[in-house]
């Protein structure tokens, strides 16, 4: 299972080999409502073979849809499904993403992966990062308000003391243990070996332990990604951390505890009370801009203008409506568009869908907001560059 944030969703835009196989599913948590999911699983598997028969030969279907056959008996993996189920395939490439929210079922086989129904996963305002802080560990999450996973630091980001301090430790921290993880996935305790009689407040160690963990995850992590960052940890710490921090994406707002003592879910709840202000702000912001803008020419509410000006790479920030979704589709080479009377007519897409993934690949910037503080009427907004 692959975990999936902003950057992913991104990088699934570049080019790769086809045939792209592009699997959606509304899955279930629970029994007995989970019972039928195989069922519909392998008749979406079905459909994606007999999509490609026309595309690919015999021995080649087979070697590629391999891995689906497999997943179909993997039993274990199915007992800890979530609202939602992502796959996509090609040769050499697999990503299988739990989604915690429902998905249209969806077979399509095409020369790049059908990823519209991940946007409204990933490109939205609520989402943070969370830097969990002891005095000799660190670990990251990221989430929103409905989900939160513990994320593979990169390799540059120390994830103990001795990591970012090597041979320079001094003496009471060269021997560490640790009891088992901890509720989040994280450490556990830490039991220590040797003597020393520095407090925490004047060990030298600390702060200089935080200040290479501060350059690394900004680096690594909240520049590239722009999330916000909260800091969870204990009281002591965050006052160290903060004042040595130069990370602008840290919050204000932190997790006063020890984060190794909550389990993941307490931990995302107390992460978006944090970042609820934050929330809110962005959220405001983004409107009010909108709104300064209408009628200036750098911000539009048309939905065939946007098109033009999608295609043509004008859209820095593009507003969508979660609750919507207009049949049709958007023609990418002269950036006009051809309504459908329903979703289910023959080649239809989602038209805000396809604005947002034109805009992803251009590199503006999308946002799927609810629909009942939407500035328009229209299900989509759009601030231009000029």
């Amino acid at each position: 299972m692959h975990t999936l944030s902003r950057d992913s969703v991104k990088r699934l835009l570049a080019p790769q080999p086809g045939p792209c196989l592009s699997l959606y599913q509304t899955t279930h948590r629970t029994h007995p409502d989970n019972a039928g999911d195989i069922i519909t699983y392998k008749n979406l598997v079905r459909r994606l073979g007999e999509a490609l028969s026309q595309r690919a030969p015999a021995a080649e279907q087979s070697d590629l849809l391999a891995p689906l056959h497999r997943l179909a008996e993997d039993h274990e993996f199915w007992r800890y499904t979530l609202d939602g189920l992502a796959i996509l395939l090609a040769p050499d490439f697999l990503r299988v993403y739990a989604l915690p929210r429902p998905v249209p079922n969806l077979a399509i086989v095409a020369d790049t992966w059908h990823i519209k129904p991940l946007l409204r996963h990933a490109q939205t305002v609520d989402h943070f990062q969370v830097l969990c802080l002891t005095r000799d560990k660190l670990w990251l999450c990221e989430g929103n308000r409905h989900e939160m996973y513990e994320m593979e630091p990169a390799p540059q980001v120390p994830r103990t003391i001795e990591d970012a301090l090597g041979d320079q430790l001094t003496a009471p921290y060269l021997k560490v243990s640790t009891r088992g993880p901890g509720p989040t996935g994280g450490p556990g305790a830490t039991v220590r070996h040797g003597h020393g009689d520095k407090s925490d407040e004047l060990d030298i160690d600390i702060p200089r332990f935080f200040r290479v963990a501060d350059r690394a995850v900004h680096e690594y992590h909240s520049r590239p990604g722009g999330l916000p960052l909260i800091l969870a940890a204990l009281p002591k710490y965050q006052a160290i951390f903060r004042k040595l921090s130069n990370n602008p994406l840290l919050m204000p707002e932190g997790i006063e505890i020890d984060p190794g003592s909550l389990n993941m879910e307490g931990l995302r709840a107390r992460a978006w009370t944090a970042v609820v202000p934050h929330y809110h702000r962005e959220t405001r912001a983004l409107l009010e801009r909108f709104r300064a803008r209408h009628g200036t020419g750098l911000a539009t509410d048309d939905l065939r203008e946007m098109a033009r000006a999608a295609t043509s790479g004008r859209v820095q920030t593009l507003l969508v409506d979660a609750d919507r979704q207009i049949p049709g589709r958007i023609d990418v080479h002269e950036g006009t568009i051809d309504l459908a009377d329903n979703p289910s007519a023959s080649g239809a897409n989602d038209l805000l869908d396809d604005l947002a993934e034109i805009v992803l690949r251009r590199d503006g910037d999308v946002f799927v907001i609810p629909g009942d503080i939407m500035p328009s009427g229209t299900g989509v907004a759009a601030l231009l560059r000029y």
